[in-house]
């Protein structure tokens, strides 16, 4: 019987080249009553997805109480003057709709997603829930003593607490220094707080609505003016806030949960927003250091050491500041070796230009990422918003890819010495004081706290 050979291909594939991507006609128009709009066509599915945007959160609420845009966001979906709960759940399962409200420290939002040919009523309960909230007394209630339970379950978590006191050690007296209300600030939340919070916030010269999916731009552009026209109000004036603190020089910041039987570190230090002209450079810095699955920070304290199993770094942009920061779950006995580690890693990217091999790796991944987020309604919506949101300019989308990879290793060298400032990282450990101490010392000088944030030390 003869024999057959068979050839077995070895080694990776070179990677295709890299598609086009084709960006939707966008349309920009802002209402007789002031509300921008941004319109992108894209008729793959029978749907459209949207968000009605306010450009004010929790932020900007912070001198009446942490955390009242996002309880004020909650509320105002419960009921208006004309449907109460139940008739909107009704409403929107008929439609076949989706239907969602929040808020974050820059923003508050209604999110929405539905059926083309029912985006008139959709629209129509969108425009009801940002002008006529009625906040029912029962619903507030409700809601309230659901936030009282999830402040006192995060006391619990140790990345909450880690993240917790990282932004009051960065943000000091400047809101973005309070990630979370205490179980007695949410106690003494009231109805008309939020109301007065809604009033303020929820209008049309404060708002940009952005809608994405299966309709004629023109078509939608007289359905909004239609439904939205009515609405009134102006822009709420800006509130002075304190500069963020200037920590100089490390320093460690131990949360003591006795029994802990591993440590979360978190580190970080300040960085830039997403308008700066470094914003591209920093976040492939990022990608490098250990912002992806490749990253070198994942590949040494994960893959090699086995210190942890989820290291990770990210920059964080608030509208007027933002930050960069690192974090890992340790065992209690590596929190020295972590720390040393996370510092070496950083220290070598602000000492040695990136491999150009490297360096490419890490343009495919953040190119293919972006290119992925953008293959679905709801994910185009997500980069739009970013544009709209950040006041970015309208091209940017389109050059994102072609300016990641006309990035130079010495572009991230200045890059890493500018932003990842390793002399002045502000350190963070949540776990067992006993255990982890004399570790933490070795970082810096050490201040020591309870769960709840009091000082022990």
């Amino acid at each position: 019987m003869a024999t057959r050979t068979v050839e077995v291909a070895t080694g990776i594939p070179a990677l295709a080249a890299e598609r086009a991507v084709t960006w939707p006609k966008r349309t920009k128009a802002r209402l007789s009553n002031g509300l921008e709009v941004i319109l992108a066509e894209a008729h793959s599915i029978p749907k459209f997805h949207g968000e009605l945007f306010f450009r004010s959160g929790n932020a900007a609420a912070a001198h009446r109480s942490p955390g009242l845009a996002e309880m004020t966001a909650t509320v105002a979906r419960t009921g208006t003057t004309r449907r109460a709960s139940r008739q909107i759940e009704e409403d929107l399962r008929r439609i076949g709709a989706d239907l969602s409200s929040g808020a974050g420290a820059d923003t508050s939002a209604i999110s929405f997603a539905g059926l083309s040919e029912f985006a008139e009523p959709l629209l129509g309960l969108v425009d009801e829930l940002a002008r006529e909230a009625s906040f029912p007394e029962g619903e507030f209630e409700r809601e309230r003593r659901q936030k009282l339970e999830e402040v006192k379950l995060e006391r619990t978590d140790p990345g909450f607490l880690a993240s917790e006191r990282l932004r009051k050690v960065l943000f000091g007296v400047h809101p973005y220094g309070q990630v979370s209300p205490s179980e007695e600030q949410v106690a003494a939340y009231k109805r008309e707080d939020l109301q007065a919070v809604y009033r303020e916030f929820y209008t049309p010269e404060n708002g940009i609505l952005l809608l994405v999916g299966d309709f004629d731009a023109q078509e939608m552009l007289k359905t909004a003016e239609n439904v939205f026209g009515e609405w009134a109000g102006k822009k709420p004036d800006p509130k002075p806030t304190a500069a963020p603190a200037n920590p100089r020089g490390r320093r460690v910041y131990l949360v003591h949960v006795p029994g802990a039987v591993q440590t979360q570190i978190v580190a970080g230090c300040h960085a830039i927003t997403r308008k700066h002209p470094d914003w591209m450079k920093l976040g492939l810095t990022n990608s490098l250091y250990g912002g992806a699955f490749n990253s070198r920070l994942v590949m040494n304290i994960r893959e090699d050491k086995g210190y942890t199993y989820s290291p990770r770094s990210g920059v964080n942009a608030l509208r007027q500041h933002g930050f960069f920061s690192v974090s890992a779950a340790v065992r209690n006995d590596v929190v020295a070796a972590s720390l040393a580690e996370i510092f070496y890693e950083m220290d070598k990217l602000r000492s040695v230009p990136v491999p150009v091999p490297e360096l490419a790796d890490a343009q495919n991944y953040l190119s293919g990422v972006f290119s992925m987020g953008l293959a679905t309604q709801d994910g185009l919506l997500s980069q739009l918003s970013v544009v709209a949101l950040n006041e970015l300019p309208d091209n940017y989308l389109e050059t994102y890819r072609q300016k990641v990879r006309a990035l130079t290793p010495e572009d991230l060298l200045a890059t890493a010495r500018k932003y990842l400032d390793s002399a002045n990282m502000q350190i963070v450990l949540v776990g067992d004081r006993s255990q982890i101490e004399e570790q933490a010392a070795l970082f810096g000088e050490l201040e020591i706290y309870d769960a709840r944030g009091a000082r022990l030390h």
